[in-house]
């Protein structure tokens, strides 16, 4: 069997495969343009903690620093010029890609400042300022599925700017998520915008679930509790796509993709396992269904590549069943609204940390270069 079979047959099972990384480093090495000629990577991710990760380690940034510092750019602005310049050039790499597949791939995401979470108003600012900034049609501007971020979803989307919607825990939340696309382009579409040329993914987080359901029902330490370990994340995340389902084949759907709408796709994020105890590809080869993106860490994708075992479509039909596993864990006293709101405010604050990780760094890089 030759290396990258695991995703070559995802591929062909109609998942877009998306790297959960960018960097500087990736771009000048060549590394990205051969994970995309080697590894059907179609699209990339970002987020705050890949930026910092990303300018803390090595030199690639200097040449880009010493030109900031020379100008007299703050932090604020360096991290802003840093940044967009990687998801620009990313963008460039990818664009055969996106022209290939009508816009539907090629894409490349990039956060607002995860300090803007729970406001709306700053958060739609953010966003425009970001998609003119980078200034490629193929970028999605990545937006929290925070209550106060639903409402900018849809002001964003409705200025015809696409959106990868992220940090999404609970189905609750992402038929939420769903509304406010719909109002979203409802309402571009009464701006005169074209909805041929908007896009959206919905980032549906899923190992996260699992490391928090699995520590409570350790706690709980009864042999019932035990066995549910482990089954909790893979159950919400076909939930949610039973949801999907059944939303986007409603009245108010039809409507729109009868104006030219693409519909916003389920996006498997957090597909790194957590637990050594586990499959280190369950999170790619149980969440297998046509028209979804899985963005993973390149350890992920190595693992992908060697050893996953895609046999077709492990999510349609299967809604019953995962069903079956939230009320066990109910029945044994996990409270599944907690963990969702646990994991939300945990997701908004790592990062928030990391912003300011990222601004200490660029800080310290900055006085190095002015010595």
């Amino acid at each position: 069997m030759s290396n990258n079979d695991g995703l070559a047959r995802l591929s062909e099972a109609g998942v877009s495969i998306w790297l959960d990384d960018l960097s500087r480093e990736r771009l000048n090495s060549g590394n990205l343009a051969d994970l995309v000629r080697d590894k059907h990577v179609v699209g990339v991710t970002t987020n705050p903690t890949i930026f910092a990760n990303a300018m803390a380690d090595g030199e690639a940034y200097d040449e880009q620093l010493r030109e900031l510092a020379a100008r007299g750019a703050g932090v604020d602005a360096v991290v802003r010029e840093l940044t967009t310049t990687d998801v620009r050039n990313a963008a460039d790499l990818f664009r055969d890609v996106y022209n290939a597949t009508n816009g539907v791939d090629g894409r490349v995401s990039i956060e607002v400042d995860p300090r803007l979470a729970k406001d709306t108003e700053k958060t739609v600012a953010e966003a425009q300022d970001l998609w003119k900034t980078v200034d490629r049609p193929n970028i999605l501007v990545k937006i929290p599925a925070t209550e106060e971020g639903l409402p900018a979803i849809t002001r964003t989307l409705a200025e015809g700017i696409s959106v990868n919607v992220t940090l999404i825990f609970s189905v609750e939340r992402y038929k939420a998520v769903i509304e406010a696309f719909f109002a979203g382009l409802e309402q571009a579409k009464a701006n005169g915008h074209d909805l041929k040329g908007i896009h959206s993914v919905a980032s549906f987080f899923v190992s996260r679930v699992d490391a928090e359901v699995d520590k409570r029902l350790e706690a709980i330490g009864s042999d019932e509790a035990k066995a549910l370990r482990g089954e909790a994340a893979i159950a919400n995340a076909r939930l949610a796509y039973a949801a999907f389902e059944a939303m986007f084949a409603a009245d108010r759907w039809r409507v729109l993709a009868d104006q030219g709408a693409n519909a916003q796709r389920p996006l498997w994020a957090s597909t790194g396992v957590k637990n050594p105890e586990y499959s280190d590809t369950r999170y790619v080869d149980q969440l297998v269904v046509h028209d979804t993106v899985n963005t993973m860490p390149e350890k992920t994708m190595d693992a992908a590549a060697d050893h996953a075992e895609v046999t077709g479509d492990t999510v349609t039909g299967t809604a019953a069943r995962a069903q079956e596993v939230f009320d066990r864990l109910e029945a044994v006293g996990i409270d599944i609204a907690d963990v969702f709101l646990v994991l939300e405010n945990e997701g908004v604050e790592k990062f928030e940390k990391s912003w300011a990780e990222l601004l200490d760094t660029v800080t310290g890089q900055l006085d190095k270069v002015k010595d």
